[in-house]
């Protein structure tokens, strides 16, 4: 059975998700911790539980995102994992964290790349990748069928969806996706976004006025 440890960093209060299992190993979702006692709280959370990271998972490479990850890259000798169309965010991550206002190194890269229907494994756990640009290019979703989950960073939220007017944006694309990859999942699927409350896509096929009228 899975666990999952849900935290929230950063004064953009983004959500960052540990999966676990009993067998130890964990997956790293969004790492967002910015200030020191945001990394403390993590780490101890992971020393308390015994957990062994074994993936460091990234939604998108927009800075408020990735602003933990080299911390967790550097402590847990675990480079992040994302979609190469991300890659230019993260290159640029420096100067895009002084528009914002952040004092960040810039992350450790990648030497491996996600795309659509790759599956992660962690324990007895798997994650199915789901590709999902329009908020950002190369967003991706992580999706547990087994426990009718999916981590879908900004591309979703409750009532509502991710923005589409910053650089990558598209708002047709991101409906696109929104449809046809994650409103076909069972409606009893819980949503868990990169901000905010947790719901189901059943939610919000009927509430989401961005997507009210289509069905």
């Amino acid at each position: 059975m899975i666990q999952i440890k849900q935290f929230t960093f950063n004064p953009y209060q983004v959500n960052t998700y540990v999966l676990y299992d009993a067998s130890g190993e964990c997956a790293i979702i969004d790492a967002s911790c910015y200030e020191k006692h945001e990394k403390e709280e993590f780490a101890a959370f992971i020393k308390e539980n015994n957990l062994k990271p074994v993936l460091q998972l990234l939604t998108h490479c927009h800075i408020d995102h990735m602003l933990g990850s080299r911390f967790v890259s550097r402590k847990y000798r675990l480079k992040p994992l994302t979609h190469k169309d991300s890659l230019p965010f993260m290159e640029n991550s420096k100067e895009y964290g002084k528009v914002f206002g952040f004092d960040v190194e810039k992350p450790v890269m990648p030497d491996v790349f996600l795309d659509e229907g790759d599956l992660l494994q962690f324990g007895e756990q798997e994650l199915r990748v789901i590709h999902t640009p329009g908020h950002a290019a190369g967003s991706l979703c992580y999706h547990h069928a087994k426990e009718e989950a999916v981590f879908v960073g900004d591309v979703l939220f409750e009532r509502s969806i991710g923005r589409t007017d910053l650089p990558t944006g598209d708002h047709d694309l991101l409906i696109k996706n929104i449809l046809h990859k994650l409103m076909t999942l069972p409606g009893n699927t819980k949503v868990y976004p990169g901000h905010g409350p947790d719901t189901t896509i059943g939610q919000e096929k009927t509430a989401n006025p961005y997507l009210t009228g289509i069905y």
